[in-house]
């Protein structure tokens, strides 16, 4: 399980694995700092994708990422489809 390298390719995979599965994916991130870093982690047990970084600049799409993952980890859905409908009328979309 490595890092993927580049942040849009690490937010649009997280946006995938999200809308096929929103009631199996786990987001979480932690501080390391010992290191500086942030470690952001996202998985639905069959598929885990990892992003670090040491960058201030990083922090803002990093609250954006946050931000739309607990919107539609806390939204009612009814089934995967209506996830995405959903965050479009809240105002999130990719």
């Amino acid at each position: 399980m490595g890092y993927i390298e580049t942040w849009d390719e690490f937010a649009a995979q997280a946006h995938e694995l999200f809308l096929r599965a929103p009631l199996k994916t786990r987001y979480s991130f932690k501080y390391r700092a010992k290191d500086g870093q942030l470690v952001l982690k996202v998985t639905d047990d069959r598929t885990c994708l990892k992003f670090k970084t040491d960058q201030r600049s990083d922090l803002r799409r990093i609250e954006i990422l946050t931000d739309w993952m607990m919107t539609g980890m806390s939204l009612p859905v009814e089934n995967d489809n209506d996830l995405e409908s959903r965050l479009a009328a809240e105002g999130f979309s990719r």
